[in-house]
């Protein structure tokens, strides 16, 4: 099956992440952590902070697509990752979120947005959340009741998804197997336990 590198064509002004959606399962398969008072074991909580925290994007990470009947993996490098959460905040997209990539939700705002760089002393170990080096981290505020309610509480989103367009790096598209990706995510997988 054909691997494709996602790259922010910086000369295109379209590139880039518009939205962060919150979905029932995320492409990166990883779960935010909804922090309220039962959650989080920090001193000063208040009651109810309506926060989600976790990872919006993890490098080299496989992710499963199906374009018109072709199907493919698509991943994203530490460098692009590094660009797109960064030109995502400069061109002010902290407000923008959807449900399931399908309705605009007003009351999700970003607060809070970080690149992995320790796998012992970064923010997400606090969480549990053992993700890569380079891994981009965000927290995002939940002020709409309702999305709370019916959708975090209940467990019907799980996690963050972007939205966006990237350029493909189709000169250096490589043909593997579904092994050989087994085998990388296994890789991967073991090298988080020996940290």
């Amino acid at each position: 099956m054909k691997i494709v590198e996602l790259i922010l064509d910086e000369q295109q002004l379209a590139n880039g992440i518009d939205a962060i959606s919150i979905v029932e399962s995320p492409a990166i398969e990883s779960n935010f952590i909804a922090l309220n008072s039962q959650k989080v074991e920090f001193k000063a909580v208040d009651e109810d902070k309506h926060i989600l925290l976790g990872p919006a994007l993890i490098p080299n990470k496989p992710i499963y697509r199906n374009q018109d009947g072709e199907e493919f993996y698509v991943y994203f490098s530490k460098s692009t990752i590094e660009k797109a959460s960064q030109l995502y905040l400069k061109r002010g997209n902290q407000a923008k979120a959807t449900l399931e990539h399908q309705i605009s939700l007003a009351g999700l705002t970003l607060v809070e947005s970080w690149i992995k760089v320790d796998m012992e002393k970064d923010k997400s170990a606090a969480y549990g959340l053992n993700d890569p080096i380079g891994t981009w981290y965000v927290s995002m505020k939940v002020d709409n009741e309702e999305i709370w309610n019916e959708f975090v509480k209940t467990g019907k989103v799980k996690g963050f998804s972007i939205e966006g367009f990237f350029a493909d790096k189709s000169t250096e598209m490589t043909k593997v197997s579904k092994e050989d990706l087994i085998l990388s995510q296994l890789r991967e997988l073991l090298s988080k336990i020996e940290h």
